[in-house]
C-alpha cells in the first residue's frame, strides 16, 4: 500500500477531518493535540493561516509518534499546494476545483480532495485524478445532494464539509458520505480562547462519538 493509500484509508477510518481554522498560532500545537486526543486522526490546517508551513511542521513534530494525519485546506492555487506539501502536508483540500492543484498533488504522491458542488465539477475532478471530493458548502445543498451526484457518476468518494454537525452527521453518512469535514461544530473556540484544552478534547470526542454512532 502506498503512503497516499494509507492516508486515504486513515481519513476514511477517522470518519471526520477537523478543520483547524483561525486558531491562534501560539495555540495551534496544543489545540491539534487536544483534538487528536479526542479521537480525530485527520487534522486540517488552513493555507490562509499566518505562517501555515511552520504550523504544519510544528504539529507534525508534536504528533510524530501518533496516528495523526496532518493536511492543509483552503489551498487556492498550485503554489500553495507545493508549499503545503513541502511543509509536510499529507493531504490537500480546496474549496474549489483546480486541475493544476490536482496535478501537483499527484506528481508528489499526495492525496488531493478538491471542492465540488455540481455533477459536472465532480466528473471533471475525478477525470483530473482527484482522490476524493469535498462537497462544499454542504449546508447549501444538504445530504440528499450526495446521492444526486453519485447516482449518475457511481460510488465516488464524497466528503461533505461546511454545516456538518453532530445533529446531522448521521444524515450525511446515510446519504453515502465517505467521511465528513467539520470546523466550529467540532472545535470549541470558546474553550480555546479560555485555554481550556480539556474542553477542546471533549468537544472533539463528542463529534467522534456522533460519527461512530452514525456509521454503526
Amino acid at each position: 500500500m502506498t503512503r497516499k493509500q494509507e492516508v486515504r484509508q486513515a481519513l476514511v477510518d477517522s470518519g471526520v477531518t477537523a478543520v483547524l481554522r483561525d486558531i491562534p498560532e501560539e495555540k495551534m500545537v496544543d489545540v491539534a493535540g487536544a483534538v487528536h486526543e479526542g479521537g480525530v486522526r485527520a487534522l486540517e490546517l488552513t493555507a490562509d493561516a499566518t505562517r501555515c508551513s511552520e504550523q504544519v511542521a510544528a504539529v507534525d513534530r508534536e504528533l510524530a509518534d501518533t496516528d495523526a494525519i496532518v493536511g492543509v485546506g483552503t489551498v487556492m492555487d498550485p503554489a500553495a499546494a507545493r508549499n503545503a506539501i513541502e511543509a509536510g502536508a499529507e493531504f490537500i483540500l480546496g474549496p474549489h476545483l483546480d486541475a493544476d492543484i490536482i496535478e501537483v498533488c499527484n506528481r508528489a504522491g499526495v492525496l488531493c480532495i478538491p471542492g465540488v458542488m455540481t455533477p459536472t465539477e465532480a466528473a471533471d475532478a475525478m477525470a483530473a485524478g482527484a482522490d476524493m471530493l469535498k462537497l462544499f458548502p454542504a449546508s447549501t445543498v444538504g445530504p440528499g445532494h450526495i446521492g444526486a451526484i453519485q447516482g449518475p457518476l457511481g460510488d465516488v468518494p464524497i466528503m461533505p464539509t461546511g454545516g456538518v454537525s453532530t445533529d446531522n452527521v448521521a444524515d450525511y453518512f446515510d446519504a453515502g458520505a465517505t467521511a465528513v469535514g467539520a470546523g466550529s461544530a467540532l472545535v470549541d473556540y470558546e474553550a480555546i480562547e479560555n485555554d481550556d484544552m480539556d474542553a477542546v478534547r471533549e468537544s472533539a470526542a463528542a463529534f467522534v462519538e456522533a460519527v461512530d454512532a452514525a456509521r454503526e
